[in-house]
């Protein structure tokens, strides 16, 4: 059936709609710049409450398998697209893309007029949208509380290394999980909302996981994110990596439309270095806050200039903006993992909470 695609500022698209659902839908409305990794897109806690638009012409060509998802259910609350196929091939797909999402109830369109779709999102930046039958302006509002909905409410327990990890949970990957397990670590995830559990899970080191929206949403936790922060050997992807900059006096704020694909272009000023990386975030550090925080820029956007990584000046504290775990996207900064292992392999690095 014909649907409607419209922007909080009134623009209006048309395409093919299949929905179970006869409500319109709302979220706010971003883009995804890669080739592949539709399912991983999807399945990220990240894109929780999100309409996803997919710049690349043909999705859905190698179907859905069982192991890339990045949590148990989809997140996105719509999908926007130019085609999806109704044959895919892959020796590990077991349904269509299109199968996938009419399981989970989640409205698609096709035959979208994509380009100019993200063309409006460049200009005019993200924003609220509405898929339904008919056109539907939508709320204008802030979308909040998407980490209380992915976050994990329990303790979980993953590998068997000598290192043992502590891993924030504000909507982690599961990849993000997996890659810590191959280094040889013990990893225990923490729901954010039960720090105080740090304290006495002695670990030796300390990940802050990604998550969805406005890291200044968890104000209320900085100060005790803050002392773990520096006690313990730490990792902050993503959302991970906003929180340590506001734990340690830094300041955030929204981009215009956001970096989101796989290949966004990434220097390493500690290296000389550049790599291509995976990336989903609507907020940046600003680089002018950090003065007087012992935080110094280390990873920039080649493309916008942005700060895309932090390490403290004395202490085993790093940050990224970008998604080392690769998944969607190039394994070129996966060495991020491996250098946060050296720092708590290094001597001195005891627990500090023994």
């Amino acid at each position: 059936m014909t649907g409607y695609l419209s922007l909080e500022n009134g623009t209006v698209f048309k395409g093919e709609l299949c929905s179970v659902r006869k409500s319109p839908v709302a979220g706010e409305i971003v883009f995804f710049t890669g080739m592949t990794g539709y399912q991983e897109v999807l399945t990220d806690p990240s894109y929780k409450d999100q309409i996803v638009v997919f710049t690349y012409p043909l999705i859905g060509q190698y179907g859905i398998n069982e192991g890339d998802s990045e949590s148990a259910v989809p997140q996105v609350k719509g999908v926007i697209m130019l085609h999806c196929p109704d044959v895919y091939s892959h020796y590990q797909a077991t349904s269509s893309l299109k199968e996938y999402l009419h399981k989970w109830e989640i409205p698609y369109m096709t035959g979208v007029d994509t380009r100019q779709v993200v063309k409006t999102i460049r200009e005019l930046g993200s924003q609220n949208a509405c898929i339904s039958m008919t056109p539907e302006i939508p709320p204008s509002h802030k979308l909040q509380g998407q980490i209380e909905q992915v976050a994990s409410e329990e303790l979980h327990h993953y590998g068997k290394g000598d290192i043992h990890v502590a891993l924030l949970d504000f909507g982690v990957k599961k990849s993000i999980i997996t890659s810590l397990v191959k280094m040889n670590c013990a990893v225990t995830v923490v729901p954010y909302d039960r720090i105080g559990l740090l304290q006495t899970l002695k670990a030796d080191a300390l990940v802050i996981s990604n998550g969805p929206g406005d890291p200044k949403e968890m104000a209320d936790i900085l100060p005790q994110l803050k002392e773990h922060i520096l006690s313990l050997p730490t990792l902050g992807i993503c959302l991970g990596h906003q929180l340590i900059a506001l734990a340690l006096g830094g300041n955030t704020r929204k981009l215009l439309f956001g970096h989101r694909g796989a290949n966004h272009p990434v220097i390493d000023h500690g290296t000389g270095q550049v790599y291509l990386t995976s990336q989903n975030h609507n907020y940046v550090v600003e680089d002018e806050s950090l003065y007087g925080t012992n935080l110094k820029p280390r990873f920039f956007n080649v493309n916008d200039g942005s700060v895309e990584g932090l390490q403290h000046e004395t202490k085993p504290i790093l940050s990224v903006q970008f998604h080392p775990e690769a998944r969607p996207g190039p394994e070129d900064a996966s060495y991020i993992f491996e250098e946060f292992y050296q720092s708590i392999k290094q001597p001195g690095r005891e627990k500090i909470y023994a």
